[in-house]
């Protein structure tokens, strides 16, 4: 992996540190989320193995650096930068919530430690990662609310903003609490269930329907899920009722899904399989699934694509990443911002989380409650294993479910009390002195 998969002036301020002679500062970044996106009680952080592998595995290799010998931004740059980024190895410390642990607005998702210069190019691709993955597992969270115990697949990679989003999609999703997902990578890479149908095309390449289906079922055996909709739906469920067993179910993707889950729930039954299933997809999300199940359509799971691989409604989320601290040699300078709306507290953190409320602490501070950020990489290297997908998921769904139902809640919820420590407040202020030239 290349650390060019970054924004240029990250590099162009690596390089301006090296020149300044600032690039072995020891300098804490801390990414969070300024605000939280429309009708969000809460987001479910997601991405860090992705993150950490960045950190860990990124190497400039010979073609990147001739490359950026090239830019005219790097024409004046002395050479010893470029040799520097030869030996690149991160070095420093990254401190993490888990996978899966809801968080508010204004808490810090990680913490990286270590020379400026290596902490300031993983700034880009630590929040395209951290807050896409959020975004698509807080959407899932969503979604899977709505469902109730009915399951829910993501379908989305199709219409995902890139092949390579739809495989993350579908392991945020997962994390999110979906019974599983459609991309058959994500499956293999994360240890995902994965799950398919059969598309129009298959039904429209035979020259009869119910040949399509006893195709189908001769091949997929009891994963057979047909999809009844290509001509006429009831009808195709009687086709596909008349077949028997082996199947899992059909899927509806067009028309009213309340009336025709109905009437094919009544042909399936009629004809002795009342253990199959009716699956429905196309343009679903939590508010269009909660009308669903509001109206008592008697649909078993949900296929969910477009909506959830690209939080259709929410495709954006305010991460920031902002230089708490830094220094060398036993000293110690605490970085804020105090731009109108933009205020960020200085120095590392901790989130100590009560029954009531979390605590925005300095790291050092010993406070009530469960502190959530953890030692994941230390000096360079692994601290401990990285939980797998499924024990995230799994971390997820407590989590989620120890939440109050008002944060929960799909349109207006409430939002979490979150409170700072006293030695925080004065930090700041202390900071705030600073930055105007008075004595800290």
């Amino acid at each position: 992996m290349t650390p060019l998969l970054t924004d240029l002036y990250e590099l162009t301020m690596a390089a301006g540190y090296f020149e300044a002679g600032l690039a072995f500062e020891t300098a804490a970044f801390e990414l969070s989320f300024r605000s939280l996106p429309r009708d969000r009680g809460f987001v479910l952080a997601a991405g860090l193995p992705q993150v950490i592998e960045f950190l860990l595995e990124s190497r400039f290799e010979a073609a990147d650096i001739e490359y950026l010998r090239s830019l005219p931004q790097f024409a004046r740059v002395s050479a010893g930068f470029f040799d520097l980024l030869q030996s690149f190895r991160f070095e420093g410390d990254v401190r993490a919530v888990p996978e899966g642990t809801p968080l508010f607005a204004g808490e810090p998702a990680l913490t990286v430690r270590g020379p400026l210069w290596q902490a300031q190019i993983a700034e880009t691709f630590l929040l395209a990662t951290i807050g896409f993955q959020t975004l698509i597992a807080t959407k899932a969270a969503r979604v899977v609310e709505a469902a109730g115990a009915r399951a829910v697949v993501e379908f989305g990679t199709r219409r995902a903003q890139s092949p390579a989003a739809g495989v993350l999609a579908g392991r945020a999703a997962f994390i999110g609490g979906c019974a599983g997902t459609s991309n058959t990578l994500a499956g293999r890479l994360y240890g995902i269930p994965v799950y398919g149908t059969a598309a129009h095309s298959w039904v429209q390449a035979f020259p009869t329907e119910l040949e399509a289906q006893r195709r189908l079922q001769q091949l997929l055996g009891p994963s057979t899920i047909y999809l009844i909709d290509t001509y006429d739906t009831l009808e195709g469920a009687r086709k596909a009722a008349s077949l028997g067993r082996p199947l899992w179910g059909v899927r509806l993707d067009s028309g009213d899904f309340v009336h025709l889950s109905r009437e094919v729930r009544r042909i399936l039954d009629d004809a002795g399989l009342s253990d199959a299933k009716i699956m429905a997809s196309s343009d679903l999300d939590e508010h269009r699934i909660t009308e669903l199940v509001e109206r008592g359509a008697p649909i078993d799971a949900f296929g969910v694509g477009t909506r959830l691989a690209t939080s259709a409604d929410a495709p954006t989320i305010s991460a920031v990443y902002k230089l708490v601290e830094i220094g060398s040699g036993g000293r110690k300078r605490y970085s804020a911002k105090f731009s109108e709306g933009k205020i960020s507290y200085p120095g590392a953190k901790q989130i100590f989380r009560q029954q009531d409320r979390d605590v925005i602490a300095c790291a050092g501070e010993q406070l009530p409650g469960e502190p959530l950020l953890e030692e994941v990489v230390r000096g360079g290297q692994p601290a401990r294993p990285l939980p797998d997908t499924r024990a995230a998921r799994s971390h997820a769904g407590r989590s989620v479910a120890a939440l109050p139902a008002a944060i929960r809640r799909l349109k207006e919820p409430e939002h979490r009390r979150v409170d700072h420590s006293e030695e925080l407040e004065r930090l700041l202020e202390a900071a705030r002195r600073e930055a105007k030239g008075a004595p800290a």
